[in-house]
Parts: C-alpha cells; sequence; structure tokens
C-alpha cells in the first residue's frame, strides 16, 4: 500500500489521534501541515467542514477520509484482529463512551475555554488570556481528572483491561494541556501511571517533538519519566 497522506494540526487533539492510532497499526503515511483559519488552507477542498483532520488513501480504492471517527474506524477496519476496539462487547461500549465523553463534554467544557485562551488567541491575535476564564477552565478540568482518575485507580487501561481508541483519544486531549502546562500530575497518580505508559510507546514519540510557536512546552512535556 502506498503511503497515506494526513493532512493535520500538530495541536488539533484528533489530529493527535489520529497520528496515535497510524503509529499504533504501523501504518505508513507522509504529512501536510495545515492552519485551518486560513483561507487558502488545503482541507477547505478536501473536507465540507474545513476541519482536520483529513487522510487520503491512495487505495485501490482511493478514499478521502474526513476527521477522527473516519479515520479511526477506517484505521480498525485494516486490521486482521481487533486493535484499538476490544473484542468483549462491554469494553467496546465503554470505548464508544470515553470518546464521545471527549468529543463532546471535554472539548466544550476544557479545550473551548483553556485552549481557547493558551493557544487560540495567540494565534489568531486575539488578545492575552483572560484570568477569569483560565480559573474556569481549570475548575472544568478539574473535574474531568477526578473523574479519569476513579477510572484509573482500578483498571489498567480507560477503558478495560487492553489499550484501546479510549486512551488514544484521551492522551490527544490530555498531551496538548500537558505542553501547555495545565495538568498538575502529581495530584492524580492513577492517571500520571497511565500516561506515563501510553507516553512511553513508539506511537507517541513524534507528538514529544511538536513545538507551538512562540512557547516552549511544559519541562515535563518530553520527559517520560516525570
Amino acid at each position: 500500500m502506498s503511503a497515506s497522506v494526513l493532512f493535520h494540526f500538530s495541536f488539533d487533539p484528533g489530529s493527535r489521534a489520529v497520528r496515535l492510532a497510524l503509529g499504533e497499526a504501523r501504518i505508513e503515511w507522509t504529512e501536510v501541515l495545515v492552519r485551518p483559519w486560513e483561507a487558502d488552507c488545503p482541507l477547505h477542498d478536501l473536507n465540507p467542514s474545513g476541519m482536520p483532520p483529513v487522510l487520503q488513501v491512495a487505495g485501490p480504492p482511493p478514499l478521502t477520509l474526513c476527521e477522527t471517527a473516519a479515520i479511526l474506524g477506517w484505521i480498525e477496519d485494516q486490521q486482521k484482529s481487533p486493535l484499538l476496539m476490544p473484542s468483549d462487547a462491554a469494553e467496546r461500549a465503554e470505548v464508544r463512551r470515553l470518546t464521545a465523553w471527549f468529543d463532546r463534554r471535554f472539548t466544550d467544557e476544557v479545550n473551548a475555554v483553556l485552549l481557547h485562551e493558551r493557544m487560540e488567541k495567540p494565534l489568531l491575535r486575539l488578545g492575552p488570556p483572560e484570568a477569569r476564564m483560565l480559573r474556569e477552565g481549570r475548575d472544568a478540568l478539574k473535574h474531568h481528572l477526578a473523574v479519569f482518575e476513579g477510572l484509573l485507580s482500578g483498571r489498567d487501561w480507560m477503558a478495560g483491561h487492553r489499550l484501546s481508541q479510549a486512551d488514544i483519544v484521551a492522551a490527544a486531549h490530555l498531551s496538548i494541556l500537558d505542553y501547555f502546562g495545565e495538568i498538575p500530575w502529581a495530584s492524580w497518580p492513577a492517571l500520571k501511571t497511565w500516561y506515563m505508559k501510553i507516553k512511553s510507546r513508539p506511537c507517541f514519540r513524534p507528538l514529544l517533538a511538536d513545538r507551538f510557536q512562540g512557547l516552549a512546552p511544559a519541562a515535563c512535556y518530553a520527559d517520560l519519566d516525570f
């Protein structure tokens, strides 16, 4: 199979999830870095929503897969045995529940606030972060981290006994917040242990090399033993 082409933005959670899944599946791919907010972004010709990620597969047949769910589903469909979706029906349901949690609640309550203040404002030149919004975003993040800590206190991985799409999606979201130093890992020991495991996987290494324009990562971002 010819190398697929991934159009992505390095600090988009969905793009990161796809990069991690492609790495776990050992699918060869090349990248085109995009800036979705710019008028001449190639995504506008590939995806009606204009949003990353988009994966072009040479085929046969050639495919253009738009956004995270479609791409993760395609990756799983290429496998001879389950890779990131468990064979157990209950764990599959839990994977879908947690993936939806990140896609909706976590995105709306945490990313839409913290990443807007820390990332989108500098990119779009919308001024400095607002202290009130940062407090609100951090309060919401604390609630979500407590939920994940509770889950991982009794599980090896987010959805159960094996690595799944739930871990991939969770790591994609949390790794961006980690870059900006927003996660106090010492307060969440079970979550920290889980993150150290997934952060040490080969598929994660390219994410640790990502850099946001004008801002160095938090000190622990690229440290596997933090």
